[in-house]
């Protein structure tokens, strides 16, 4: 018998980390550290939550289908306002609102690739674009990244045969933290157009980029639509994970496919969350420019600690956005290492294992730290307990 779509992938990583919680029993003077996940636990700020209450009790339309695209108006405000911070021009058509970053990216494979297709992913790779590849039957290609956690794009262009269709970039990186620089991403642009396929940018994180000025110029290139496909999500700039709300940016035209995948598989975005999501856009600015000023110090506080795992042989590989990105100095794999963490130190965290092809070596040496939802003193006790291992 042949295997199920779904039999072709791995468990969920997140899911089955959180397994290794069951019967485990933390003591009042060692609470369990969950670095394990990369969304906010809080809930949207007030004044969000008061906006959304009177969204419900007034807008009959947040409970109807809306447009499979998106709200007009949310995908106009984007439009608005990413010509604003990156210095070219997005147009509302290019625009279009899916629920959550994933299904972007979900959506954006529909419309590029048939079964046997293949996509480059910079390895350690995002798990969920791995898992999503191969559902559906697209061959995952990866591409060896430096020692400072960034891929060339020299090395991508020996990976490219007649059935790539894309490469899928995330900056900056989820798992490593990395921000990748303007040139990267202009030489990976390059490339993929002078070869005719998609590169497709997952900028989920952009809101807590530590650099001030636009990561990238892409949007500046008149014809940026005819090769960049850029994802997003409001889930982590405004707290809004529950209410699955993410956008894709592209040529209009693949939009247009996008939109047979989006219509069979959601109807629509989900209307309170959009809603949200623009009443965020209109009305946070300085509120979350001041969440990124509080990443910034967490990632700050992890430079700040890390010699304390220095001295026993910890790397530090990469460090941005809501990730730190480590090397660990012992001979267990980090698949047997990060459950192990959860008994002896009361840390869940994932395996580098989690985020490379089995065939790909280092991901045993390595760990992913997301400080989404721990402080500048929780990153001092984390790193203290990790410092107390004997192995």
């Amino acid at each position: 018998m042949s295997r199920s779509h779904t039999a072709m992938t791995f468990a969920p990583p997140v899911m089955e980390a959180r397994r290794w919680l069951d019967g485990v029993v933390h003591p009042a003077d060692r609470p369990l550290l969950n670095v394990s996940q990369a969304a906010p636990v809080d809930p949207p700020p007030p004044a969000l939550c008061d906006a959304m209450a009177d969204i419900i009790r007034t807008d009959p339309s947040v409970h109807l289908y809306g447009p499979v695209l998106g709200m007009p108006a949310l995908r106009a405000e984007v439009a608005r306002q990413w010509t604003a911070s990156y210095g070219g021009t997005v147009a509302p058509d290019q625009v279009a609102i899916t629920s959550g970053c994933n299904q972007a990216f979900a959506a954006a494979i529909a419309a590029l690739c048939a079964q046997d297709d293949e996509v480059i992913l910079p390895v350690p790779y995002y798990f969920n674009h791995r898992m999503w590849l191969d559902m559906v039957g697209v061959r995952t290609v990866a591409l060896g990244v430096g020692p400072d956690m960034v891929p060339r794009a020299q090395d991508a262009a020996a990976l490219i045969t007649p059935r790539t269709r894309a490469i899928a970039l995330v900056s900056p990186n989820n798992p490593c933290g990395v921000e990748y620089p303007a040139a990267t991403l202009r030489d990976f642009a390059d490339l993929a157009r002078a070869h005719g396929i998609a590169l497709i940018v997952d900028e989920t994180y952009r809101d807590f980029d530590s650099r001030s000025d636009a990561p990238h110029a892409l949007f500046t290139a008149p014809d940026w639509d005819e090769t960049l496909i850029q994802l997003y999500s409001f889930s982590k700039a405004y707290r809004l994970t529950g209410h699955r709300v993410g956008a894709v940016i592209a040529n209009p035209t693949l939009l247009a496919e996008m939109e047979k995948f989006l219509d069979a598989v959601t109807i629509c975005p989900n209307q309170l969350g959009q809603k949200a999501a623009l009443w965020g856009m209109q009305h946070l600015g300085n509120w979350l420019a001041g969440e990124r000023l509080e990443i910034l110090a967490r990632r700050a506080a992890i430079a700040d600690n890390f010699p304390k795992l220095a001295a026993q042989g910890w790397k530090l590989l990469g460090c941005g956005a809501y990730f730190a990105y480590v090397q660990h100095p012992f001979a267990l794999s980090s698949a047997d290492l990060a459950p192990r963490l959860v008994h002896e130190s009361g840390i869940l965290l994932l395996p580098g294992t989690m985020f490379m092809p089995d065939d790909v070596p280092g991901g045993d040496t390595q760990l992913r730290i997301a400080f989404a939802n721990i402080d500048a003193t929780g990153i001092s006790v984390l790193f203290d307990r990790l410092a107390k291992l004997q192995l």
